[in-house]
């Protein structure tokens, strides 16, 4: 029996890992797209690197991704690739908007092209939401995004539907609420508590600054997401999913999580800097799931106690295992 294969742009990021692992342990073939620059970093997927094909690649050049469709055959392909990182979007606008928009018309077109009977998943952002126009945000609530980052993602979800309709492509959005683990990037939110908390616990820094400490997020646990991708792909029609907890939690509460696992007062520790701000602010983000529920059967398996515990315990074996 041949074994399904499927692609994976973003194999190196958090959601690619996890992707990936979860492949393989259903006994697909994994190809992984990575860019080839001077700093891909392969940490994420080290433990499974002689186990998966990486190839090189780049949603900003479309004969890339048609040859790799051709060389490779996926059944499946997962975009989960973009410049993921909010506040760069500000920064980079332009080329936010060329990796995480105009690059999933280039994945889309290649299919198109090569294969229309590929299933393509495209990872949508409840970045879209924004501002949001109703509480809690399902597959209908408007869109009114408040950064480049969501305004692509908008377009991206959108040539993603387009292309459904169009071309009949068996193509999927997933619209992700926040999702986090030990591997996501220092960057973010999540884990820049979990591991100040953790410096600050083992003495190496007596300080947190953060952004605004009121914005409020649906944090979910991503090895449990990733499931979600793979069973949207499973089903007879293709059609978009909001996949979220349907609890929020403000950066505040985080911070009371962590540090108080910790055994630390995070008021003595966190200060709100005004350049952690955003241009314009995300304040609510909590998701409706039950569509998810009802069609896929998914449901999420780690609460929000359990994340954080997990990232601050992987935080404080990673910081003491370097100091040995």
């Amino acid at each position: 029996m041949t074994r399904r294969r499927a692609l994976i742009t973003g194999i190196t990021g958090q959601d690619g890992s996890y992707l990936a692992e979860f492949l393989l342990e259903n006994g697909y073939e994994v190809i992984g797209m990575v860019r080839r620059t001077s700093t891909v970093n392969f940490d994420r997927i080290r433990h499974i690197q002689d186990k998966i094909t990486l190839v090189q690649g780049d949603l900003l050049d479309q004969m890339s991704l048609v040859d790799i469709l051709r060389e490779y055959r996926p059944r499946e392909v997962y975009n989960l690739a973009a410049q993921s990182f909010v506040p760069t979007s500000w920064k980079q606008p332009v080329l936010t908007g060329e990796f995480t928009a105009l690059g999933v018309t280039r994945m889309l077109e290649a299919i198109r092209i090569v294969d229309p009977e590929i299933r393509f998943y495209q990872a949508s952002s409840s970045e879209m939401f924004g501002k949001v126009r109703e509480v809690p945000q399902n597959e209908h609530t408007p869109f009114y995004p408040r950064s480049p980052y969501g305004v692509a993602k908008v377009y991206a979800h959108w040539i993603t539907v387009n292309y459904r309709e169009s071309y009949n492509l068996f193509a999927c959005s997933g619209i992700l609420f926040n999702h986090e683990s030990p591997r996501r990037g220092l960057e973010f939110v999540t884990h820049k508590v979990t591991y100040g908390a953790s410096r600050i616990k083992l003495g190496l820094d007596h300080e947190l600054r953060l952004g605004n400490l009121d914005a409020r997020r649906d944090w979910g646990y991503a090895g449990d997401y990733v499931q979600a991708m793979w069973l949207m792909l499973q089903q007879n029609e293709p059609d978009d999913y909001v996949i979220a907890t349907g609890r929020t939690h403000s950066v505040r509460d985080l911070c009371e999580l962590a540090f108080g696992y910790l055994g630390l007062d995070w008021q003595k520790y966190v200060i709100s800097d005004p350049q952690f701000m955003r241009p314009a602010e995300v304040d609510l983000l909590v998701g409706d799931a039950s569509k998810a529920h009802a069609k896929l059967g998914w449901e999420p398996t780690c609460t929000f106690e359990q994340l954080i515990q997990m990232m601050v315990d992987a935080d404080m074996q990673a910081l003491q295992g370097n100091r040995r």
